[in-house]
């Protein structure tokens, strides 16, 4: 999963389909992400102190993250992401449609360095 937190992802599916929004949060295990406005519930809350007025509150609930498509910020464009290693043995995400960096996933590796 090469999503992160803070990344802008559209929906491809569902009832959502086709919102650009932020990533909120990244639950690994489960694969899914919280993201902005995006799988609006009610959750009907009884009045208490910390909810005083009790009602309907609205809230996100998370989304697989198999319906999600990274948006990138140089083509502006839904596109899948890679990884790859640079010169210097950073691995990094790139973007698929017109080969960007988008990111450092892991620091320098000696190991992955090319010397040329």
């Amino acid at each position: 999963m090469l999503i992160r937190t803070g990344d802008t992802v559209e929906v491809i599916t569902g009832a959502d389909r086709g919102t650009r929004s932020r990533v909120i949060q990244i639950d690994r295990i489960k694969g899914k992400a919280l993201v902005e406005n995006v799988n609006r519930v009610y959750k009907h809350v009884r009045r208490s102190q910390k909810h005083p007025q009790g009602g309907r509150l609205s809230k996100e609930m998370p989304v697989q993250i198999s319906n999600l498509m990274y948006i990138c910020q140089s083509c502006d464009a839904k596109t899948r992401l890679g990884a790859r290693y640079l010169s210097d043995g950073t691995k990094e995400r790139f973007c698929k449609k017109c080969g960007n960096g988008a990111g450092e996933i892991a620091p320098p590796h000696a190991a992955y360095a090319t010397t040329t």
